[in-house]
């Protein structure tokens, strides 16, 4: 059973974690991995060194639009590359992050939780939520009247 009282501040307490941790990874990409060693990185690992700077700014607006709750479900959706290209680049060092490289289990774990913001919404405190037709069928049936 969901407790409506409280579920907007949950998902809200989700939304904030989300996009604070997609803040604070663009900062460590900028502040201490550099652009250009983040560039190297990408090249070492198959992926073309010049998606440095998109991913960079994805993660940072990204992470700005789903705090504020700025369309932050389909921010979420649209992140979900960015965070299965690093679940992909971890998934050879193993299962737990602290893994020489870091391992699988906290890129997957945080494109779970973007899921779950996807389907439970924005909640409490958002700038612009975005809501989503009950089902898909709801969305095609003709309206009488």
């Amino acid at each position: 059973m969901i407790d409506n009282r409280f579920a907007p501040y949950g998902a809200f307490a989700l939304r904030a974690g989300l996009g604070i941790m997609f803040i604070a990874h663009a900062y460590l990409k900028i502040a201490v991995f550099t652009v250009p060693g983040f560039a190297g990185f990408l090249g070492q690992v198959g992926f073309p060194g010049f998606l440095a700077w998109p991913i960079i700014l994805a993660e940072l607006i990204g992470g700005l639009a789903i705090l504020t709750g700025f369309y932050a479900r389909l921010v979420s959706v649209a992140l979900l590359p960015v965070l299965l290209g690093a679940l992909l680049v971890h998934a050879p060092n193993g299962w737990v992050f602290n893994a020489p490289n870091g391992g699988w289990e906290y890129p997957a774990f945080l494109a779970l939780a973007a899921v779950v913001h996807v389907l439970i919404g924005a909640g409490a405190f958002a700038v612009k939520p975005v809501a989503f037709p009950a089902s898909p069928a709801a969305s095609l049936r003709p309206r009488l009247g």
